[in-house]
């Protein structure tokens, strides 16, 4: 009897049939693997509506290129909008940044522009712009109403202007300097908490090289009329800016250029041109002037001059204040002075635009009062009736001194015009009430009447027989004089004898000085003979 001996195996084989599987596993995997590394992500884009959206069918571009495809259009939460999802290609992964922006591209037609006209055959897309933040990985976007203007990728300067009121510029109108478009508006929007309205530009490149922090912007929308002490002026820019609205902007008139901004810098939007030169300075100081007449004619931004040269503008009048002021002080129905807040400038003297030429400017102005300077209401054009102020010194002036008005120094005020000159007949007629003219009249009267008693005297003996016959007395004596005279000429009888008397005369006296000398030297000569004079010896000299 054979004996077999058992087969020991020393394990399971792997069929053939397990292969299969494995071949799915691995395909599966690889395609798990090949679709995760190929698959776009998924994002989420808030729109406020529907419009030109459809599932499956309204594509995401970028530059013109298939980005991806709107998968889902639902409403959100609070269904105040719709939330659109978003399957992009795996290329558009670098594309999802912080800032990246998305917009619906539709048929556009607007003044001075058309764009999206190929959608009206192709039907709206979505617009993909890529932003500058270097941080990724975002997913959820909200997205523009409207297509930005400018690429974010431009070269430029972005800059924010400001205003205190809403003006005809809307975003696209044109950026200007010297008439030439260098950028465009981005967009406008109302500040509700500090009641301003907001304004992002674009200056593209090279131009932005052009906004320092010396540089003015202002509106050159339309046609602009303005009524000033000058008469009346028309402004207006270039054509398209007439019919659209636009933006300039330049360095006003003595002012230096500033150092160069970089974007986000603030500036802020004036009304006109002409509010640029009214107000080209960074500094100045406010003062209130109390006038006590008609301000009839006193505008906001009406000139304020100091012997014809620009120094300031007026603010505005502050009835409000005044008001208040009186009613706190109970002086109601006093017949209080007006104010009339104003800004003085000390760079419109040629003086540095800083702080110190308007600590110069106070000091000044505070000598100045003590010395008659004071301010007034001039008339600007006798057509409009607008008026400026004046500040001038004025001699015989009242004094004064700088005072106070809320938080506000005040400059002194004097009337003019008919107010003036009241004021000066005032004056003159204080003078002539301050004259001692009762004494003096009082004294002219007695001297009139001293004069008259006088005067009659004189007549009384103008009248007298004796007085009237002195002129035939004088002409008779007048005769008899002429009569002598003529006796007494060289020719006539008793000229000769006179003459002939007058020579004996003569020789007498010239004897009597002889024998005067001669008792002088010999007093006995009378009575004693005079010794004969010997023969004079000469003298010798040694």
């Amino acid at each position: 009897m054979t004996t077999q001996q058992a087969e020991i195996s020393q394990g399971r084989k792997l069929s053939g049939i397990w292969i299969i599987p494995i071949l799915a596993i691995l395909l599966g995997g690889y395609m798990v693997v090949h679709t995760w590394m190929t698959e776009g992500p998924e994002v989420e884009i808030a729109f406020k509506t529907a419009e030109g959206l459809s599932a499956g069918k309204t594509k995401v571009k970028y530059r013109n290129v298939d980005m991806g495809l709107v998968e889902e259009v639902r409403l959100n939460e609070n269904l105040e909008g719709v939330i659109a999802t978003v399957k992009l290609d795996r290329q558009a992964l670098p594309l999802l940044r912080e800032d990246t922006r998305f917009w619906v591209v539709t048929a556009r037609v607007g003044l001075g522009q058309i764009s999206g006209l190929g959608t009206l055959l192709s039907g709206a897309y979505i617009e993909l712009s890529p932003g500058t933040d270097q941080k990724k990985g975002r997913r959820d976007f909200v997205a523009l109403e409207k297509p930005p203007l400018t690429p974010a990728d431009a070269p430029g300067l972005r800059l924010h202007l400001s205003s205190d009121r809403a003006t005809s510029v809307s975003a696209g109108d044109s950026v200007l300097f010297n008439g030439y478009k260098v950028g465009r508006v981005e967009s406008r929007e109302f500040d509700p908490k500090e009641r301003k309205i907001r304004y992002i530009v674009f200056i593209d490149a090279p131009y932005h090289e052009l906004v320092n922090t010396g540089v003015r912007f202002w509106d050159v929308s339309g046609v602009r009329l303005s009524l000033s002490a000058e008469g009346f002026n028309v402004e207006t820019g270039a054509l398209d800016t007439v019919l659209a609205g636009g933006v300039a902007f330049g360095v006003p008139p003595d002012v230096k250029p500033g150092e160069p901004v970089e974007s986000g810098a603030k500036f802020r939007l004036y009304e006109s041109h002409d509010q640029i030169l009214e107000n080209p300075f960074n500094y100045g100081t406010h003062y209130v002037l109390l006038f006590e007449q008609s301000i009839k004619g006193v505008l906001p931004g009406a000139p304020v001059e100091f012997r014809g040269i620009p120094l300031g503008h007026v603010v505005r009048v502050m009835v409000k204040e005044s008001v208040s002021s009186n009613i706190g002080l109970e002086r109601e129905g006093k017949g209080d002075p007006i104010p009339v807040l104003v800004y003085l400038e000390p760079g419109r003297m040629a003086m540095p635009d800083t702080q110190d030429s308007v600590d110069f400017l106070r000091r000044a102005v505070a000598e100045g009062i003590d010395n008659g300077m004071r301010a007034s209401l001039e008339s600007g054009n006798l057509l409009t009736g607008a008026k400026y102020v004046s500040i001038d010194y004025f001699q015989g002036a009242d004094e004064a001194g700088i005072g106070t008005f809320l938080d506000y120094s005040t400059i002194p005020t004097m009337e003019s015009g008919l107010g003036q000159l009241q004021y000066q007949l005032s004056a003159l007629l204080d003078k002539f009430n301050g004259l001692p003219l009762e004494d003096t009249i009082s004294g002219a009267n007695k001297a009139i009447s001293s004069l008259n008693a006088n005067l009659t005297s004189l007549q009384s003996i103008l009248d007298a027989q004796s007085t009237q016959q002195l002129p035939a007395d004088l002409a008779a004596t007048l005769d008899e004089i002429r009569l002598a005279v003529s006796g007494l000429a060289p020719n006539s009888e008793l000229g000769q004898s006179l003459s002939s008397s007058l020579l004996r005369l003569n020789r007498t006296l010239g004897n009597l000085e002889s024998l005067t000398r001669s008792l002088a030297a010999q007093p006995n000569a009378v009575i004693m003979p005079s010794a004969t004079a010997s023969d004079p010896i000469p003298e010798v000299t040694p």
